[in-house]
């Protein structure tokens, strides 16, 4: 991913600051400024802006679109949840030598080829409820805009030159490698590689940032998630880093520079300024000045280095603040497998969610592997941890308790509710702990352990209720049969209202079913001053999780 300048460096004219100045005049106060706006990662209370990557629109979507989507859905839903101001954006990337490209191969223009894929990704959000505020496109004016006025900054702050590059280039990573990277004579993604002859470009001063890029992590530890991918990326910033060609005239596709129209933006100066350019930049005001710098960005791991090392960089060069953190998650494959064309195991997230539904979707990919690590996909696994988490122990705790309430309290919440024991005590310690315990995990994006957080209290109150047993107190102890519903009820009004970041649909029928005011559902109603009202009359309980059965094909598989 590093670009080789063969031939001396040369200024130009329609750049007026001069090309040998490596170091910002106001440098120092800029790094004073970075280190005490992103030395912690979240205050709990600023406004929060969340992104996915914007996605590449030469194919259609995949399983890692929706994982990386459902991911900080979740997250934004429970920051909103808990009375933050959340700004969360999606979006595609359009330009670039891959699309030119694919769009010739189908006899389309550019334009009207990425106007047909990049609905699909809009839609693949609304399909999986993703609740993003904003979806940017890059071929959209304004983004254009905010490219230029990045880059002008650049050029101002003496950051960018004109030379000759040449080297291997990948056009399905739109990257270029040195000799050193390629693995048996492709690139460390398995992607062709080509040798690109000398050609003129304009580059940007990415060396002149190794120290500082290096001395900001040492200042912000947590700048980089998880830890392992941290110090990947510090060494490899410590092997050096070289300049990078930020402009192309071998195509065509992609953002002019105004001040040289022969070339187009290299796309990542064109994709990493969308961050920005969706809160109005170069405008300061308005959503810049209330979600700038961004809290979180979660990328996937592959293209953790563009997001650690050069936007890092582009925004010092440009005298602006960095984002507060970025989190690299893992890739997924399918049955142990790698998931590729060639093998034909690509995984289709529309499918998955036809086939399953859009709630067990989401809580599968959240809850199969921790957040930050590889994961295996196989329709087995899905149907086992969604029948056994969300059929079997939440969607069965809810019938039953429901109906014995529908059944035995005259359709509503109980109301001759005796004195709480010690058992009932500690359950509903453990509900109101919960709150607390999730946003701790949240915080840090251990969205696999917010999961098991609330598997473990369903899996608690089905053990309160088979010890209680409040089949049998209906005829020994009617007060305390009322008394242990009650609980259970409460228990899973703190439940409803703590799952619904990961399964919304879900939750919302619960705490319908338990008769839960719709404008009771925040973070701030799990007090008890919001507890379950007694005497609520409650609608006839109706399954929330119906179970799944193996698909023929699996169940053949599994036998051949």
């Amino acid at each position: 991913m590093i670009l080789l300048a063969l031939s001396a460096k040369r200024t130009v004219s329609a750049f007026t600051a001069p090309s040998h100045r490596l170091l910002l005049p106001k440098w120092t106060q800029l790094y004073s400024y970075l280190g005490t706006t992103a030395t912690s990662f979240d205050d709990g209370k600023r406004p929060f802006q969340i992104t996915t990557p914007i996605y590449y629109v030469n194919d259609k979507p995949h399983i890692g679109h929706a994982y990386t989507s459902i991911a900080c859905d979740v997250i934004a839903r429970f920051m909103r949840l808990s009375g933050r101001e959340v700004f969360f954006l999606s979006g595609t990337d359009e330009h670039g030598q891959k699309v030119e490209q694919t769009a010739k191969s189908k006899g389309m223009e550019p334009q009207e080829f990425v106007d047909s894929v990049s609905i699909n990704f809009r839609d693949l959000l609304e399909l999986l409820n993703i609740s993003n505020d904003a979806f940017i496109r890059t071929t959209e004016d304004h983004h254009k805009r905010a490219v230029l006025a990045l880059f002008d900054k650049m050029v101002e702050n003496g950051y960018i030159y004109l030379d000759n590059y040449e080297g291997w280039y990948s056009v399905r990573d739109e990257c270029f490698y040195t000799e050193s990277e390629l693995i048996d004579g492709k690139a460390p993604t398995g992607a062709e590689v080509e040798w690109v002859a000398k050609e003129e470009s304009y580059f940007f001063k990415l060396s002149a940032f190794q120290d500082k890029l290096l001395e900001f992590y040492e200042q912000n530890p947590g700048f980089i998630a998880p830890e392992s991918r941290r110090n990947e990326v510090v060494s490899f910033v410590k092997r050096g880093l070289k300049d990078l060609s930020v402009s192309r005239t071998s195509f065509k596709w992609g953002i002019p520079m105004k001040q040289d129209p022969n070339h187009i933006f290299y796309v990542w100066v064109d994709a990493l300024t969308n961050y920005i350019s969706a809160l109005g930049y170069p405008e300061t005001g308005g959503k810049y000045k209330t979600f700038w710098p961004a809290a979180l960005h979660i990328v996937g791991k592959d293209i953790l280095r563009f997001h650690a090392i050069y936007w890092p960089a582009f925004l010092m060069a440009a005298d602006l603040p960095l984002p507060k953190r970025l989190f690299a998650h893992g890739w997924w494959t399918k049955d142990g497998q790698k998931i590729s064309k060639s093998l034909g195991n690509v995984i289709d997230p529309v499918d998955l969610v036809k086939k399953y539904g859009v709630d067990q979707t989401r809580f599968f990919l959240m809850a199969e592997v921790s957040f930050g690590n590889d994961g295996d996909f196989s329709d087995k696994a899905m149907i086992t941890k969604v029948n056994t988490n969300l059929a079997n122990e939440l969607g069965n705790l809810c019938q039953r308790t429901l109906s014995m309430v529908f059944k035995n309290c005259d359709k509503a919440v109980p109301t001759s509710v005796g004195p709480f024991t010690e058992a009932d005590n500690a359950l509903l310690a453990s509900a109101r702990e919960l709150r607390e315990k999730a946003a701790a995990e949240i915080s840090v994006q251990a969205i696999h352990k917010y999961v098991e957080l609330m598997v473990r209290i369903v899996w608690e109150t089905n053990k309160y209720i088979d010890e209680m047993e409040p089949w049998s107190l209906k005829k020994t102890d009617p007060e305390r049969m009322a008394t242990v519903l009650y609980v259970i009820m409460e228990v899973l009004r703190h439940v409803g209202i703590l799952y619904q970041p990961l399964i919304p649909e879900a939750a919302n029928k619960i705490l319908d079913a338990l008769s839960v005011p719709k404008d009771e559902r925040t973070f701030s109603h799990l007090d008890d001053a919001f507890r379950i009202k007694e005497g609520s009359v409650i609608p006839k309980p109706e399954g929330v999780f119906p179970r799944m059965e193996m698909p023929v094909e699996e169940l053949v598989n599994q036998q051949s």
